[in-house]
């Protein structure tokens, strides 16, 4: 949404201001996987959640020289124009916003050690976080460039049972929905297809805007999500951990 915190609470203050909706590309809320995890949570299918994992990784195998980015790319390496992150803001923010949304609960502190946050390499490639959540469950969550071969999953275990989100994170529609509970069992796998998850966010936005509601994702997620984005930054560079308040806009 923007590469600092100040940035996205001017562009949500603009937006109510003037009466314009304010959508935010978070694929997964549209994922119906994802979807029926989340309801089976609020639900209380799994009983009382106690931990979430969630993984997001890509890369190349083998040794692969990385070239210099030029041009429109050239952003992706300088810091203060990437927003001193590279695997969070690229893709991290992503699976961040996914296990909101699943659990129904914000993050609230950040414990994060990543290959990057330093004077030699101030952008990093993996990021490793571990959460705690509005509601009481404990998070943990990787990503970055430098897993050719990752299983993108999601896991989340309550009192009564589990949910795997297998292979489902990324951009496009796939995966399975594994559910193994007292009051659920059941598997759901997902036709591979890269269009559809980009053409429900369209007709979502659409729909908040013909019906007067709030889109899916708004901006006020996805100015938490570079909350989070800054708090793993510091937590990273500082060996701390960070809270995350919530802002009212």
């Amino acid at each position: 949404m923007a590469t600092t915190v100040s940035d996205c609470v001017d562009m949500v203050k603009a937006c109510k201001a003037n009466g314009v909706k304010f959508g935010v590309g978070f694929q997964l809320r549209f994922h119906p996987g994802h979807v029926e995890a989340s309801r089976l949570v609020r639900e209380g299918a799994l009983g009382e959640v106690a931990l979430v994992q969630g993984l997001l990784g890509s890369g190349v195998r083998g040794e692969v020289q990385r070239e210099l980015r030029t041009g429109l790319r050239e952003w992706w390496e300088t810091p203060d124009m990437v927003g001193n992150s590279r695997s969070m803001i690229g893709s991290g923010v992503h699976c961040l916003d996914d296990l909101e949304f699943i659990l129904g609960q914000t993050v609230v502190e950040v414990a994060a050690i990543t290959d990057g946050q330093t004077a030699d390499a101030p952008l990093e490639n993996l990021a490793s976080l571990n959460l705690r959540f509005s509601g009481g469950a404990i998070g943990t969550m990787v990503c970055g460039s430098r897993m050719p071969d990752a299983m993108n999953d999601v896991t989340v275990y309550g009192s009564n049972g589990r949910v795997l989100l297998k292979n489902s994170s990324g951009p496009a529609l796939g995966g399975s929905l594994e559910v193994t509970s007292e009051a659920v069992n059941t598997v759901v796998s997902y036709e591979p297809d890269h269009l559809a998850l980009a053409k429900w966010q369209i007709e979502g936005f659409n729909q908040a805007i013909s019906q007067d509601e709030e889109p899916r994702a708004s901006g006020m997620d996805g100015l938490h999500s570079v909350q989070v984005t800054e708090a793993m930054i510091g937590s990273a560079k500082t060996g701390r951990t960070i809270g995350v308040e919530m802002i009212h806009v």
